[in-house]
């Protein structure tokens, strides 16, 4: 296995994060003051006790659940929360996710913060989860992408831990990845030479560094920022998007190989030549993934597959408040 980019757990950082949206989901749902709740405050009288259920209405897998206390105790500290699952657990329709307590008015004034909430992130990781079912036969693992939703990104690539799935880099400080148009705008930039920018034609006649020659810089470059030992803990990925600009990458030995939008034949000459001239390059499938289509690439022999639609696509996971 190649060197892995760091997988995201619950931590304080993720805690962190959902405080600051928290404050944003409460202003904007029960007002920038006090928290306001006109219907409930006309209908229920206050004091009123309650304890009501969170219920999956259809079968799922469960994340986001170390956010509920956080947001209760913003609503009103004498709510109380007890899950009855943990993150990552598989529920069917009608079980019982977790259970609150206290003030009845207060639950409410929660009930919509708190099932948007898990039902987001509960969504991803179900369908992350179908994602990683429909590889389980094969060698491949499935990864996240950086298409998240701006201030949920943390989360969101959580919710694909809690599914069973990997994650990508976490941001662009965190990693490597090295794209076309990084070899096309970084060589203009350094007023690279036409003689020496090709791998391959290039009919634009612009100058372009070929990948190897670009993974050479990237290393360079992090040692030069870092110093070794911190350089080799961070991964170096590039795209390509032919067989023949693998071929050329590979002598430099990145870590991770991105193979951009290429069909299944195409992906199984590429562990070929992947694993005639490049043991240890791990490659990764990407562009144009679904459900339909990702066991087939899972077969070709491929490592890793990129799912932007674990985040962007996913569908909320339908859940309920149900008195007790």
């Amino acid at each position: 296995m190649a060197r892995e980019f760091p997988q995201i757990d619950w931590d304080d950082r993720l805690a962190a994060d959902w405080r600051r949206l928290l404050a944003i989901a409460i202003e904007e749902d029960l007002g920038p003051d006090e928290p306001d709740d006109l219907t409930t405050a006309a209908v229920v009288p206050a004091g009123v006790p309650g304890q009501a259920a969170v219920v999956a209405r259809r079968p799922g897998v469960v994340a986001g659940l170390p956010t509920v206390p956080i947001t209760l105790a913003a609503i009103d500290p004498a709510l109380e929360f007890r899950a009855t699952v943990d993150d990552g657990h598989r529920v069917t329709s009608g079980s019982h996710v977790g259970l609150l307590t206290g003030p009845a008015r207060a639950i409410l004034a929660a009930e919509r913060l708190v099932l948007n909430t898990l039902g987001r992130l509960s969504g991803i990781a179900s369908l992350t989860a179908d994602y990683v079912d429909a590889v389980a036969d094969t060698e491949a693992r499935i990864y996240d992408t950086r298409k998240t939703t701006p201030g949920w990104r943390r989360l969101e690539k959580y919710a694909v831990r809690c599914g069973g799935g990997w994650n990508h880099r976490e941001a662009l400080f965190a990693a490597v990845l090295i794209k076309d148009n990084h070899l096309a705008l970084g060589a203009q930039a350094a007023g690279v030479p036409d003689a020496r920018s090709f791998a391959e034609p290039n009919p634009l006649g612009e100058p372009h560094y070929t990948p190897a020659e670009a993974v050479r810089r990237a290393r360079e470059y992090l040692v030069e920022r870092f110093g070794q030992q911190r350089a080799e803990e961070i991964v170096v990925e590039i795209e390509v998007d032919t067989l023949a600009q693998l071929s050329a990458v590979l002598i430099a030995h990145p870590d991770i190989v991105l193979l951009d939008n290429m069909d299944t034949h195409t992906l199984s000459t590429a562990i070929e030549t992947r694993n005639q001239l490049g043991a240890g390059v791990e490659l990764e499938a990407s562009g144009g993934v679904t459900l339909e289509t990702v066991a087939r690439i899972a077969a070709t022999g491929v490592e890793r597959i990129s799912v932007g639609g674990l985040t962007h696509s996913a569908a909320q996971l339908d859940l309920g408040l149900d008195w007790l």
